[in-house]
């Protein structure tokens, strides 16, 4: 019985989606309002729904839960309800997701691949424990030079990196140098964040998608490689300063600003999770709301300092298999000391990276930072930092 209900939602999720492109978004809308699913009894359905999130717990059957939220209003209210976030579940359903904080008590495995005539960067979910599966597909992004600064745009969409794009989600910006970087946030990261005045911005804004959820760059993290004046060896040495997480998010009970919602320019991106297109809540229902308290600095990250060792003549640090390549942009990522008093926070690995083969690279978070969040900061190891080494 499951699993028709699972066949006959995939086939009608897949008609849905030929359908958008030929009709107006508000149409499809009302259209799912309308739907025969819609007067399944609330019980029956609550219990179909749990059962269906619990059954197809991995890609790609997890494809299954995503088309549940693209029946109907009803059904993508109560699918959202069941739907834990990733640092509850461990698991990542919804494009929101890599917007998401990872989970709480593990790293979350991903991995990286590198297309060097193309400029371009895929970062995927490992599906199985084994460093060559194909994994899930969850961004990608493209450098772009510019005369003072770099760009690495972040999206959605695989085929379209461009800043206009449906599908793009923020950027990651260079120095000239290369030594110093900010993470800059399509949509607001968490309630009564504001963008910087420039004139990007303002460009930005002419071409505002939501009414609710104003775009632009909003500043959510800057990296900074310590300068090798000496011209010593060694690995690099790199600062990340969250700006969008307070520093008592890593202490017990602390909470990380969460995004609830895509602010999508129309219904064929996501068409089976297009929340924002409901009367439901926004980034100002997000988990923790707006940014702590103002004496609640943001987090700051150092990478893990190896140790030398004398038989291999190499720096060296434990990935626990999940790097097999000496490189110099491994790094391991914890809590610095100045986010006070040291603790057993304070030990665990919040995002690690490592080299696997010539164009791969593994890349593995966890709470508070997101998907998005650590994908960029592995973005700033890949660009050339000539007074870094």
């Amino acid at each position: 019985m499951l699993r028709t209900i699972i066949h006959d939602l995939k086939s009608r999720s897949h008609r849905v989606v030929q359908d958008a492109s030929s009709m107006d978004p508000v149409v499809v809308s009302d259209g799912f309002t309308q739907s025969l699913w819609a007067h399944i009894p609330q019980e029956l359905l609550r219990e179909v729904l749990i059962r269906i999130e619990a059954s197809e717990d991995t890609w790609p059957q997890r494809k299954s839960v995503v088309a549940c939220a693209g029946v109907c209003r009803s059904w993508r209210h109560i699918t959202k309800e069941i739907v834990k976030f990733p640092q509850f579940s461990s698991k990542i359903t919804f494009p929101i997701s890599v917007k998401q904080p990872g989970p709480r008590e593990h790293l979350l495995q991903c991995f990286i691949k590198r297309n060097r005539s193309t400029q371009t960067y895929y970062l995927y979910l490992n599906l199985t424990s084994t460093l060559g599966d194909d994994g899930k597909f969850l961004l990608a992004a493209r450098k772009y030079r510019r005369p003072t600064c770099t760009d690495y745009m972040i999206s959605l969409d695989a085929d379209d990196m461009s800043k206009g794009s449906n599908a793009h989600v923020g950027k990651l910006r260079s120095n000239f140098l290369g030594t110093k970087f900010t993470i800059y946030d399509a949509q607001p990261p968490h309630a009564g964040a504001k963008i910087p005045k420039s004139r990007s911005t303002r460009l930005v804004n002419l071409k505002q998608v939501s009414p609710r959820i104003p775009t632009g760059n909003y500043p959510v993290a800057h990296i900074s490689f310590e300068l090798n004046v000496l011209g010593s060896r060694g690995p690099r040495r790199m600062d990340c300063v969250m700006d969008s997480i307070p520093h008592s998010a890593i202490k017990p009970g602390g909470v990380a600003p969460t995004q609830t919602e895509h602010c999508l320019k129309n219904v064929d991106m996501f068409p089976s999770f297009s929340f924002s297109r409901s009367k439901s809540n926004h980034v100002e229902n997000s988990v923790s709301g707006p940014l702590g308290d103002r004496n609640d600095g943001g987090l700051v990250l150092k990478n893990k300092a190896p140790r030398w060792h004398e038989q291999l003549q190499c720096w060296c640090l434990n990935f626990h298999g999940r790097v097999t390549i000496a490189s110099v942009k491994n790094f391991q990522l914890v809590a610095s000391p100045e986010n006070g008093p040291a603790g057993p926070e304070h030990d665990k690995i919040i995002l690690q990276f490592g080299k696997v083969g010539k164009d791969a690279f593994t890349m593995d978070y966890r709470y508070p930072i997101s998907a998005f969040q650590a994908f960029a900061i592995c973005l700033s190891s890949f660009d050339t930092k000539i007074a870094c080494e």
